[in-house]
């Protein structure tokens, strides 16, 4: 039985991040698919002290944790990853043990820009570094101009896209 976690670094509701994890989680074809949820508080010690590690991060931080791989789709904002994602992954920081430490992770990004997300990924995976996760290499799937790579269902159209996300998905399930 194989569970496989997705996360989104969009909240929008057409979010062509959530597609494309979407799209990465139907090829996997896990036993089960979770969607993880980061519309979360932000950061902030005070809160955390305070009130302690609130229940939804929790949440998130042991879906991690028992997932066997998580995959997470982004969007670059202003060369780097979303504010909700970095958020996320701040939040989870804080929780008890390494929810991430060796955990197989494929990143994946869809954005309206020509590079499709290249430095969304690069910021991200030094975002990921002191978690110590399993990073896959590549194949880098990095959707370029996404609005027009779906159709009115959220399916990814292009060829070219469908063969990497593949091939994507056979390195995480091979890295389970």
């Amino acid at each position: 039985m194989t569970t496989l976690l997705g996360i989104s670094g969009s909240l929008r509701k057409a979010s062509t991040n959530t597609m494309l994890m979407r799209n990465a989680a139907a090829i996997f074809d896990a036993d089960t698919f979770i969607e993880g949820d980061i519309n979360l508080p932000l950061y902030n010690g005070d809160i955390e002290e305070a009130l302690g590690i609130p229940a939804v991060v929790q949440t998130l931080s042991d879906q991690i944790a028992s997932a066997d791989a998580v995959i997470i789709s982004t969007p670059e904002y202003n060369k780097a990853i979303s504010g909700v994602l970095k958020n996320a992954l701040d939040w989870v920081s804080r929780t008890e043990g390494s929810p991430w430490k060796n955990k197989p992770l494929a990143i994946m990004s869809a954005a309206a820009g020509r590079a499709g997300g290249e430095r969304t990924q690069f910021s991200l995976r030094l975002a990921m570094m002191t978690f110590r996760p399993h990073i896959l290499q590549g194949p880098e799937v990095l959707v370029a101009a996404s609005s027009k790579e779906f159709d009115e269902n959220g399916k990814l159209t292009g060829e070219f896209y469908n063969k990497l996300l593949t091939e994507l998905m056979d390195e995480l399930r091979d890295a389970i």
